[in-house]
């Protein structure tokens, strides 16, 4: 299989860290590290070898960390604080998440791997993208073309759960919640767990008002679109059931009654997921031309430069993107 191609991430957040730790650790055998070589050495990979491709990682002394080093870096990355937003971070960051798209679009990568970003430096670089997600599929989208349908998961060994809005706020994610929006999600919910050898996916969709509205006592959504939504699912032969009260329905999924489940917002899904543990947390993409994932937690600048950073998360999203990876 060809190289997994993993992004350095925000250069003072854990990402560099995760990423030497993992280094160490022997998990990163079959990749390629997209980033600045200056700022993996400061995290903890003094043994490092700047390559041109991913084709060159054959060559790579052992115990050297193979590093694809993209042009037009923002200088003075090595000397940034640990912990601070800072746009030159931030344009790194979207400068290593660029070059690896055009590598694995080119058929160079298996997959990507990518280590945290930090929104407010994405922001502060002047990016138009809220996050890796919004990014990552405008740079899948042709040129005049249309960008394609994506949609978040996070997983961990007891729960899946995949989003219909993702980084907006709130009163903007109820605008956005309609029948099509639903029923995309489901779609790609299914495709997806197809693809990685689930052909039968049994999918809960959980409300979005409390008690999944009551009859429309307690809103309406479930009735006007929600419902109706699923139902047009199970009419395409998708195992969509619901909408279940939100309060319950992750506890019946991780107990085994349903294989992945549907939420209407950010906090709504991801809260039961980050519960049980970041350690072993999985975020995938769903809908993108290529495989890529990522840990389920932020850049961590609370104890970046620490050296307590844990890589366990990055592991799990390593190991999640080879058999991802594999089964395409």
């Amino acid at each position: 299989m060809k190289p997994l191609l993993v992004t350095m991430g925000d250069a003072a957040g854990i990402g560099p860290e995760i990423v030497a730790r993992a280094f160490r650790n022997g998990e990163l055998a079959d990749a390629v590290v997209v980033g600045s070589v200056d700022v993996l050495r400061r995290a903890g990979s003094p043994m490092t070898a700047r390559i041109e491709a991913p084709a060159d990682l054959a060559a790579v002394p052992p115990g050297c960390l193979p590093v694809i080093e993209p042009a037009a870096l923002p200088a003075g990355l090595a000397a940034l604080p640990w912990g601070e937003v800072s746009a030159a971070a931030g344009a790194a960051a979207a400068r290593c998440i660029e070059a690896a798209v055009a590598l694995v679009q080119r058929g160079e990568g298996a997959a990507i791997v990518t280590a945290p970003v930090h929104k407010e430096a994405l922001a502060a670089a002047g990016l138009p993208w809220p996050g890796h997600t919004e990014m990552l599929q405008a740079l899948a989208t042709p040129a005049g073309g249309t960008p394609p349908p994506v949609r978040m998961m996070l997983a961990n060994p007891e729960l899946r759960v995949v989003l219909v809005t993702i980084h907006v706020a709130l009163r903007r994610a109820l605008e956005l919640l309609d029948f099509e929006a639903v029923l995309s999600t489901l779609r790609i919910a299914h495709a997806a767990a197809t693809a990685w050898g689930q052909p039968a996916p049994r999918i809960a969709v959980a409300g979005l008002n409390p008690h999944a509205g009551e009859g429309g006592l307690f809103g309406d959504e479930e009735i006007r679109f929600i419902g109706p939504a699923v139902q047009a699912a199970r009419a395409e032969g998708i195992d969509a059931q619901g909408p279940f009260p939100p309060d319950t329905v992750f506890m019946r999924a991780r107990r085994g009654a349903f294989d992945l489940v549907v939420a209407m917002t950010h906090d709504h899904g991801l809260i039961p997921v980050k519960y049980l543990g970041v350690e072993d947390g999985v975020n995938v993409t769903l809908g993108l031309p290529f495989v890529r994932t990522s840990p389920d937690h932020g850049t961590a600048f609370d104890i970046a430069g620490q050296g307590r950073a844990d890589a366990a998360s990055l592991v799990a999203a390593l190991r999640a993107a080879r058999l991802l990876a594999a089964g395409r």
